[in-house]
């Protein structure tokens, strides 16, 4: 658990110090006691030890006792999906220009 928002980090090492989870990319989009911040990151094939193709979440934190603590979380599991969901948005959003 992190106490400043630039602290959080999505990479996560196993028991033997092997980076599982490598963070690429961070974006804080919104700051104070309910953090939301998008990450790109990779996964760690365990059998060959390549990381795969990047992968991006959203990923809300709530500051409980001096410390940001994960809400929830949702993860975009390819580019085709990431960049529907771009598309969407961009179109919804579009018309509020």
């Amino acid at each position: 658990m992190a106490e400043n928002i630039d602290d959080i980090s999505i990479n996560y090492e196993d028991d033997e110090g092997r980076l599982l989870v490598k963070e690429l990319k961070k974006e804080v989009l919104t700051r104070g006691s309910w953090t939301t911040i998008m990450f790109l990151y990779q996964e760690m094939d365990k059998k060959t030890g390549d990381y795969g193709p990047p992968k991006a979440t959203i990923r809300r934190y709530k500051k409980q006792g001096g410390y940001f603590r994960p809400q929830s979380k949702f993860n975009i599991s390819n580019a085709k999906q990431a960049l529907k969901i771009a598309e969407v948005l961009s179109d919804w959003f579009s018309e509020e220009k």
